[in-house]
């Protein structure tokens, strides 16, 4: 049988009351005892009703949408592209952050977060393949992003390694051969991800055109923001590394980039062409407009809702995990300049 909220409290020495508030992120509750209910949903799989009664379309009329950060443009305007993708079908959206902590990913597919929803878009950052089982819960789910592969859900992700590629060839028709990577991941994580995928583009271009890998110019970052992307950039200045392009992992470390090669008095594209990666809106006002791949953000969003709803509405067997990716465009501008002749 399935366990209830009684069950709950009793195996975590509290009362019901405290259980709901837990469950309903209640400010008030100290840490210590949050932690104590925590431990024992997840040792009784409890999994709040509202979550399993939202099997069929139209119960609710809303879906959940789970990001790491809305601080991030990237899923901002994803979010921003979910909701009128969910308009479109008559459903409201429900938003939340789980600032890429696992633990409050895993608490949203458990259905602990953004409760009374028919079911949830999740992008997880903190979750990786080992996690995959946690995946198999009564609640409609769609996965996005590249953290885990082959799970038991529905799964919209990205051509990542074509599209990453396709940016650094793009660099080499435009004459440039010394390209550094702004944001690769760290050689100690061996989850997949947007990172380790992008990378893999850069190697795959490198290769195909014959040209020598050059470890100082792969460069880590550990967040992917406009701050690291100028750190990175300075730093390949202040060590004197030659490089004459940038691949930025996402266009927030290409507008740091840029940001630090206009400090230094480094023309763009003349000099150093620079091409990032989502083709957030951002891109089209920097100076010089930003080079960007676009990865189908608004296609993402269509199909991600569009499972959701085939998913929420089905009825007897499931059908089998699907997995889809939109098409990619290189969106070129002033950052990196027409093609050499």
């Amino acid at each position: 049988m399935r366990s209830t909220m009684r069950d709950v409290a009793r195996v975590a020495g509290v009362s019901p009351k405290t259980v709901s508030n837990v469950i309903n992120d209640h400010p008030h509750v100290r840490s210590h005892v949050r932690e104590i209910v925590r431990k024992a949903i997840i040792e009784l799989d409890y999994r709040p009703n509202q979550s399993a009664r939202g099997l069929r379309y139209g119960k609710t009329g809303v879906i959940g949408l789970a990001v790491p950060s809305l601080r991030e443009n990237y899923f901002a305007e994803l979010a921003d592209s979910v909701i009128r993708a969910a308009e479109k079908r008559g459903l409201n959206v429900l938003i939340g952050q789980t600032n890429g902590d696992r633990r409050n990913e895993l608490d949203a597919v458990r259905g602990l977060r953004l409760q009374g929803t028919d079911g949830l878009l999740l992008s997880p950052q903190g979750m990786g393949q080992r996690d995959i089982d946690a995946l198999n819960v009564p609640l409609p789910l769609v996965l996005l992003g590249e953290r885990i592969f082959g799970g038991p859900t529905d799964h919209v992700t990205m051509h990542n390694v074509s599209s990453a590629q396709a940016a650094v060839e793009h660099l080499f028709e435009r004459g440039r051969s010394r390209i550094a990577i702004i944001g690769a991941p760290d050689p100690d994580d061996t989850d997949p991800g947007s990172a380790t995928l992008r990378l893999q583009g850069y190697r795959k271009a490198l290769d195909t055109a014959g040209i020598p890998e050059a470890p100082e110019l792969i460069c880590v970052t550990g967040h992917w923001s406009r701050e690291a992307g100028a750190v990175a950039v300075r730093r390949l200045i202040d060590d004197q590394v030659p490089f004459d392009g940038v691949f930025a992992l996402n266009d927030s470390l290409a507008l740091g980039a840029l940001r630090a090669l206009g400090e230094a008095g480094i023309r763009v594209p003349e000099e150093v062409a620079v091409i990032g990666f989502d083709n957030i809106d951002e891109a089209r006002f920097s100076v010089p407009s930003l080079s960007s791949v676009d990865p189908g953000r608004d296609s993402i969003a269509e199909m991600a809702v569009q499972m959701l709803v085939e998913r929420v509405r089905e009825n007897g067997d499931p059908r089998p995990p699907r997995l889809s990716k939109p098409e990619f465009q290189i969106v070129t501008r002033e950052s990196t300049g027409p093609a050499s002749p």
